[in-house]
């Protein structure tokens, strides 16, 4: 008898859920005919700001600064906006073929990001080059990108966002690696006094890639830039200090001043406190002089800084000391060839407030830049939420070093 029941219960089942199929067929057939039923979602993120200032003047090509506009937004919110726009157009518009949907705009060629190893008598480091996707109309600028500690070039380069500029600018973008056996936190070793000397050390193996890529690839050899965060940051001053002929113009973000320190200890009280008397004495008598060429070119390296003041693992001092360091090098060079410096005040949208003060020579010529990003931390400004150590509240350091990059070339 419970056999039969069981049996009797299993037919019912099989006939009630062929019922269901049969109602639903009509329904997905209708489903399918009809499409979507409304716009698509649009994912958006929050826009990567930039404090453009219009006083600027225009690098030839696209200005980078102009990605992100005064109102908080960037390309990529106007293209999500138009792509809602797209979609909701469709949902309006009849069944007619000419109205299915407007051309979505193609997304931007992707370059290659290809992995190197350079070896010298210093040692070997590995090394990321991104080289944006097709044929370049001449030379290309190459810009330098030296991570901070705890970073590698992939990280900084998600962080950073400076591949996705290269695309558009176009331009090549070095990523010199730290090795762990080097430094056991991936920093570079600005504060080792061998490492702070031309022709030796890390810094003889950054210029070492330097010239290797320019060998290789369509480059131009007057428009060479380099930038660098924290420990990059600093080794960033050491190469504007032992190569400058190499360099078109430097970038530091939250970095230290050259030869701030000889040794871990000290580096450690400089990071925490700013360099104090010991550091200054110790940068007006550098561990090995640059060549004559070298020399002379030292004070022509025009120099941006952005830091946080309220890092608290670099103190904002160190910051203000690049500064100066940088504007006593060009007032030796040229002791009457220099202005009033203009210092400029504003806002990122739904972000941090900033200053921005500018040092230029008689005629008026930025030789300085230096940027102090209020209520940010030891963190890249603007940066990607994709990347480690980013502030993305902050104006977009990537943009506004790209900026002043292209607006100069060396003679």
């Amino acid at each position: 008898m419970t056999r039969f029941i069981r049996r009797l219960l299993s037919a019912w089942r099989s006939l009630w859920l062929g019922t269901l199929k049969l109602f639903a067929l009509p329904w997905r057939w209708l489903a399918r005919l009809l499409g979507p039923s409304g716009p698509a979602e649009a994912e958006v993120s929050h826009p990567r700001s930039v404090a453009a200032q219009a006083d600027a003047p225009a690098p030839a090509g696209e200005k980078p600064g102009a990605e992100t506009k005064q109102d908080g937004t960037d390309d990529s919110t106007e293209n999500i906006n138009e792509d809602i726009t797209e979609n909701t157009n469709e949902a309006d518009a009849d069944d007619s073929a000419a109205d299915q949907s407007a051309p979505r705009k193609s997304a931007p060629r992707r370059g290659k990001f290809t992995d190197g190893v350079f070896r010298n008598d210093a040692g070997q480091r590995d090394y990321k080059l991104y080289v944006p996707a097709g044929k370049p109309e001449g030379l290309l600028p190459l810009v330098v990108m030296l991570h901070g500690c705890k970073q590698d070039p992939d990280d900084f380069a998600a962080g950073t966002q400076m591949n996705r500029l290269a695309d558009r600018t176009p331009m090549l973008v070095l990523y010199p690696a730290q090795t762990r056996s080097a430094n056991a936190y991936a920093c570079w070793n600005w504060f080792n006094r061998h490492d702070q000397q031309r022709d030796a050390g890390e810094p003889s193996m950054i210029a070492g890639m330097i010239q290797e890529v320019l060998a290789k690839h369509p480059v131009d050899p007057k428009r060479v830039y380099v930038a660098g965060l924290s420990a990059g940051g600093a080794m960033a001053t050491i190469l504007a200090h032992t190569y400058p002929e190499l360099l078109a113009a430097a970038g530091v973000h939250s970095g230290l001043p050259y030869a701030a320190a000889q040794g871990m200890i000290s580096a450690l009280g400089v990071m925490k406190r700013g360099p104090g008397k010991r550091a200054a004495a110790a940068r007006a008598k550098p561990s090995a002089k640059p060549s004559s060429k070298a020399a002379a070119a030292k004070a022509t390296v025009p120099l941006i800084v952005f830091h946080g003041d309220h890092d608290k693992t670099v103190h904002p001092l160190n910051g203000e000391r690049v500064v100066e360091d940088a504007l006593e090098a060009a007032r030796a060079a040229k002791p009457h060839d220099h202005g009033h410096p203009v210092i400029k005040a504003g806002r990122v949208a739904g972000g941090h407030a900033y200053s921005r003060t500018l040092h230029t020579d008689r005629d008026g010529h930025v030789q300085v830049e230096h940027w102090v990003v209020q209520g940010s931390d030891h963190a890249w400004s603007g940066g990607d939420k994709a990347g480690s150590f980013t502030d993305p509240l902050g104006p977009d350091a990537s943009a506004e070093m790209l900026r002043f990059f292209l607006e100069r070339s060396r003679a």
